[in-house]
């Protein structure tokens, strides 16, 4: 490892040289208390952040962090979240920004939201911890300002470190609270199915979100705290909250109802997103949900690639048969029919729905208009008639949010009426209105519901070049994937919420194309992606040791490549 005066010398010699002698400066060096490894400089100083790779590496001791805090995954990843928020903010407080042109002056690293993720951005492998930065080395023009990269190597940087990843410099409080918090949240998820439960929202919690864009939490007087009907209310012993109590949402058919405006959707949101651990301080730190919870929603538009939606639509006038459903420009209830199927191929347990964003005609059909039009001119089986036997035949649950429809009554488990963002228990009355006013719509669709058939993914097609024959997969935007000459658009896909696990799918993409030998289908090419994850880290996708990648589940994963209009697939006979 060379000395940093060495590295001093070096810079200063290149000033007011072209920007391209920064390459020059590759290498590892020593620091006074950390190690700096300088693998890949961009050759612009307009390039893009991401697109460099410096790394600061300290011994886990010797930052003063006890083994006990990596002594488990949910750990491990709480205290590389906390330390990357260290970092980002000590970046922000202590770097003086863009001087110069481009990204010039710059240091940061990739930006954290809401949840609590494993990302690459800081990373606690052995003994080791390493932040993974981005330093926009700074140019007047295209000419080397030594002077001032001086000032950010030598001053700065240090004091970034030092602030960020050095356990005396931190907030011990603030930590062992942000460690609590995750393992607690882990804790209550992994504690839903013995109890018969699909998602769980603590008293207390605080919903509404900021604005549509801002994903941090109302404030106050603004916002409502979530209080539990007594009917729904269980209790969970955690180990470091200790006992709290919240809303159980039961496996089965629940349904959401209420006034526009009263906190329906923003219920529902917190559930979608109850598949992460959040910050302290989010008002969702105890509001989750299982895992394999999918988010469906109509998207008119996009691609299907050989999907079996004939569970839901038979023949399609002009396009034949749906058990192998190919088409450039979806409708409504063909996309929400796909999104579906293509959760169920990959293991989804739960599907949340938002009449807001549902095709009409594949949630209902209501009984005029099957007088009107008969079933043998309508391919599209309404989505109430198959919700139940989704769950009595698969397990599968469903949380539905309906404000125009009391069909859904004959069929639900339970119902949950939002007033005013407070919860009540409405589900005697549904069915006593159920039985009351009986809707005398006929069932369609069969009492059966076949599973569809799994697919097998093709390599073809699927090429990380674009026009220019340049390798280029990236994301600066959680719902837009760059992969190669296509742009994948997964904003339907509600779950993703940051670049970085956008940008991991796209690399995860690159890697399953050795696992498509046309024989492996959709199911096992994802599971094998998490196997590797789970052995390499992220790392094991892109192994440049970039800071800009983000866990996502085999959900997202299928999701992004399920809409590549470039995928083949061969179905399973």
């Amino acid at each position: 490892m060379k000395s940093h005066h060495l590295l001093r010398k070096k810079l200063m010699e290149l000033d007011g040289q072209d920007y391209g002698g920064y390459q020059r400066l590759k290498g590892g060096w020593s620091f006074p208390g950390f190690e700096f490894h300088i693998d890949k400089i961009p050759k612009d100083p307009h390039a893009p952040p991401h697109t460099g790779v410096y790394r600061a590496s300290i011994p886990r001791r010797a930052a003063g962090f006890p083994a006990s805090m990596t002594a488990s995954p949910v750990l491990r990843r709480a205290l590389c979240d906390f330390l990357t928020r260290e970092v980002h903010r000590n970046c922000l407080a202590l770097c003086g920004g863009r001087r110069g042109a481009g990204n010039s002056g710059v240091i940061t690293i990739a930006e954290p939201g809401q949840a609590i993720l494993e990302r690459t951005s800081v990373v606690a492998e052995g003994e080791v911890i390493e932040a993974r930065m981005f330093l926009g080395l700074p140019a007047a023009g295209r000419s080397i300002r030594a002077e001032l990269a001086a000032t950010m190597l030598f001053e700065e940087l240090p004091s970034i470190v030092r602030s960020s990843l050095f356990l005396d410099h931190l907030d011990p409080h603030r930590l062992q609270r942000h460690l609590a918090t995750a393992e607690d949240s882990d804790f209550l998820r992994n504690g839903l199915a013995a109890r018969g439960l699909v998602a769980f929202i603590a008293d207390g919690a605080l919903l509404p979100r900021a604005s549509g864009v801002d994903p941090r939490p109302l404030e106050a007087p603004a916002v409502i705290p979530f209080k539990t009907p007594e009917s729904l209310r269980v209790r969970f012993d955690l180990p470091h909250a200790g006992a709290i109590t919240g809303m159980g949402i039961p496996a089965g058919i629940t349904l959401i109802v209420g006034g526009g405006y009263h906190g329906k959707s923003t219920l529902l949101q917190a559930l979608e997103l109850g598949i992460y651990d959040h910050i302290p301080g989010d008002g969702r730190e105890y509001c989750v949900s299982l895992p394999e919870t999918q988010k469906i929603r109509a998207t008119n538009g996009r691609s299907v690639v050989g999907t079996d939606i004939s569970a839901f639509i038979g023949d399609i006038p002009l396009a034949g048969p749906t058990a192998s459903f190919s088409t450039l420009n979806a409708s409504g209830s063909t996309s929400q029919a796909a999104f579906a199927a293509e959760a169920m191929e990959v293991g989804a347990r739960v599907l949340l729905m938002d009449e807001d964003t549902s095709a009409t005609n594949f949630m209902i059909r209501d009984k005029r208009m099957q007088e009107l039009v008969a079933k043998r001119h309508e391919p599209v089986t309404a989505f109430v008639d198959k919700v139940k036997q989704l769950h009595q035949q698969h397990g599968i649950s469903a949380i539905l949010v309906m404000g125009g429809s009391g069909d859904y009554f004959d069929v639900a488990g339970r119902v949950i009426q939002m007033t005013r963002f407070e919860p009540l228990d409405v589900t005697e009355r549904a069915w006593e209105i159920a039985a009351r006013c009986k809707t005398e719509r006929i069932p369609e669709g069969g009492t059966s519901f076949a599973a569809p058939s799994p697919r097998h993914p093709l390599p073809d097609g699927i090429d990380p070049h674009n026009a220019y024959g340049h390798f280029r997969i990236t994301a600066s935007h959680p719902h837009r994937l760059t992969f190669g000459r296509e742009c994948v658009d997964v904003s339907d896909v509600e779950q993703i919420v940051e670049a970085a696990q956008t940008r991991a799918i796209g690399w995860a993409i690159q890697r399953a194309r050795g696992y498509m030998d046309g024989k492996a289908t959709l199911r096992e090419i994802s599971h094998r992606i998490k196997l590797d994850i789970e052995r390499g880290g992220l790392d094991a996708l892109d192994p440049a040791l970039t800071g800009n990648l983000a866990q996502f589940r085999s959900l997202d994963f299928a999701a992004a490549l399920n809409r590549m209009r470039s995928l083949q697939v061969k179905q399973a006979s």
